[in-house]
């Protein structure tokens, strides 16, 4: 059993080198917030990372980027909804789905889908977050509340990759959909402003999971059927 799971782990190793580089670097900065910094120090870091309206404003390359180094959960407190997060983003989200991207297309198009994800989710949430603002359906302090992390970027990869499972297997796409919707606050005008983003993400990696989808088709090569005997003269 222990062979046979160490060769699993190298064969996942050198066959998604860099998800492995990326969870590595993600583990690292977690245990740096959490075994190393203080509290005070560590909630520093993650506010001057995070992708709230003042910080885009401020600084847009430097919060954008640098959000995608940490992620929002817990590895410890495992009865806590954290950890369920924890879980979907870093679990699914990155060790399983991107990894699996990695290997199917290639490290720069499932890092890229990624990428893309994070940005377009926490770009398009902008002008929804100004205007729930100026209606008064979120409070004055979403301006500077803490949003940083994996999470968009994993909500995308998800979401391609639900739509690229065979179609029977497709319900799971509903799963991507049903996590940000039923963790999410649903009692004003709109729901938060997270689960804006994340279901934006959902809709890019649909969106994104599509083009895929019909590339592979045209790149499949057509059926040629054979010949059939030489008829007799």
């Amino acid at each position: 059993m222990t062979r046979r799971a160490a060769r699993a782990l190298g064969t996942y190793v050198s066959r998604s080198p860099v998800t492995v580089g990326y969870l590595g670097l993600l583990l690292a900065t977690h245990v740096w917030c959490t075994a190393v910094l203080s509290t005070a120090e560590a909630q520093r870091v993650v506010l001057g990372v995070s992708t709230h309206l003042d910080n885009l404003q401020d600084r847009p390359l430097r919060v954008l980027a640098g959000s995608l180094l940490f992620f929002d959960g817990t590895l410890t407190e495992i009865t806590s909804e954290a950890f369920a997060g924890t879980l979907i983003t870093l679990g699914l989200g990155v060790a399983v789905c991107l990894a699996w991207l990695e290997r199917r297309y290639g490290p720069g198009r499932a890092f890229g889908l990624f990428v893309l994800g994070h940005l377009a989710a926490t770009l398009l949430s902008v002008p929804v977050i100004q205007v729930a603002l100026a209606h008064g359906w979120y409070p004055a302090s979403v301006r500077h509340a803490p949003d940083f992390g994996i999470s968009y970027g994993a909500e995308t990869v998800l979401a391609a990759g639900a739509l690229l499972l065979p179609r029977a297997r497709r319900l799971a796409a509903a799963g991507v959909v049903a996590w940000p919707v039923l963790g999410g606050d649903w009692s004003g005008v709109l729901p938060d402003f997270s689960t804006i983003g994340h279901l934006l993400a959902a809709a890019v990696g649909f969106v994104c999971g599509a083009f895929l989808l019909r590339a592979a088709r045209r790149a499949a090569p057509a059926l040629v059927p054979e010949p059939g005997p030489a008829l007799a003269e």
